[in-house]
């Protein structure tokens, strides 16, 4: 469990570039380098994770944890990716420090930047060799690539997955029709984790009026359960709900600090729950970080059960195959947009990128170590 707690820790510190650089960094960090979890429960996790409301790469690290130490596991990768982003927003709030002008923390966002473009990379260029195998799984993974880019929400990125699942159980029920089926395990949610999820859902507004705490932990567990693609979509839902509660100054602050922190984009609930409570504002900010992260946790392990006994479905082989590669064609979409086109700005930085993707690749540079190179790149330019 401290095994576990301690590389989210290392990851949670430098893990800029959002949800797609998260991926690309745990899919280097547990399944590359440590073998926590093997290529295929990666990509069937990053698959279930984008089904789910939530945020998807704190889901993600969660499912690891679970992986390498069960559910204490889980709460250790979410507590230790999790705490810097949540202590820095939280201290933030407290001062409201304004600190975008300031030109040392601006080179440090932009030498991560770079680093989550090397790391993305990597991790897409393992994913294609281990995933794309044929014409057809290529086909589905620029698909996907394609919708993705250019539509937005919850759309754009199931739809290509379920198309994906779908084509690949008709091929493979085709195949299959001559041959005797193997039996497999019943598919049943753990139910006791989703009428949980239910319950606080439905629950939680009728007692909210009942104390401050009650309705700051009901706000923020109402929009993580409705907000499907990350941070930057919970921004527009959160804004009407917290109206009265905080400034629209500050609601932007709040929103602009989570983008200067590395780890999860959700831990603007910390910022805003410090702002909220203000004559307790560390009680404020875990409230509302505790309350953001529940519901996609809760549905998580509610429904980790039946997908794997989906996934383990001989007549479904064929539907993951595509899956895996319709996941490909996803973060092939995430590296285009938003990594490359918010971290490159100049053909020094290509080069830069490039050079950091020989030396992580063919060259075993650690990841500290990078970073402190682009960071001596920026302070040049």
């Amino acid at each position: 469990m401290f095994k576990v707690m301690w590389q989210f820790f290392l990851l949670g510190l430098y893990s800029f570039g959002g949800p797609a650089a998260h991926i690309g960094y745990f899919q280097r960090e547990f399944v590359q380098k440590k073998q926590w979890l093997s290529d295929q429960d990666f990509t069937h996790a990053v698959a279930l994770c984008q089904f789910l409301p939530g945020p998807a790469s704190s889901q993600l690290g969660m499912f690891i944890g679970y992986k390498k130490a069960g559910y204490k596991g889980a709460l250790a990768a979410f507590t230790g990716f999790t705490f810097p982003s949540f202590l820095l927003l939280t201290f933030l709030a407290i001062g409201n420090q304004q600190y975008n002008d300031v030109s040392v923390i601006d080179t440090f966002i932009q030498a991560a930047k770079l680093l989550a473009v090397v790391v993305v990379a990597d991790a897409l260029w393992g994913m294609v060799q281990k995933n794309i195998t044929d014409k057809l799984t290529a086909f589905v993974a620029i698909a996907t690539g394609v919708s993705v880019f250019f539509t937005s929400g919850l759309l754009g990125q199931i739809v290509p997955i379920l198309l994906a699942a779908a084509l690949g159980y008709m091929i493979s029920a085709r195949k299959l029709q001559h041959v005797e089926k193997t039996p497999t395990a019943p598919i049943r949610p753990f139910m006791g984790l989703l009428f949980a999820f239910a319950l606080l859902l439905v629950g939680l507004p009728l007692v909210a009026g009942q104390s401050e705490y009650l309705h700051l932990f009901n706000v923020f567990y109402q929009a993580g359960s409705f907000v499907f693609g990350g941070g930057h979509v919970v921004l527009p839902l959160l804004e009407p709900m917290l109206e009265g509660m905080v400034a629209p100054d500050t609601f932007l602050s709040a929103y602009a600090s989570a983008q200067l922190v590395p780890g999860p984009m959700f831990t603007m609930a910390s910022y805003l729950g410090a702002s909220v409570i203000t004559d307790s504002p560390v009680l404020g900010s875990l409230v509302a970080t505790i309350a953001v992260f529940l519901p996609g946790s809760l549905l998580l392990f509610a429904f980790l059960p039946a997908w794997n006994a989906l996934f383990s479905h001989q007549t479904l082989k064929g539907a993951i195959l595509l899956v895996n590669a319709s996941v490909v064609g996803l973060l092939a979409s995430a590296f285009i947009q938003p990594v490359l086109t918010t971290s490159i700005g100049s053909v020094f930085d290509v080069a830069a990128a490039l050079i950091g993707f020989y030396l992580l690749k063919y060259r075993n540079c650690p990841v500290w170590l990078l970073i402190l190179l682009f960071v001596g790149y920026k302070l040049v330019m």
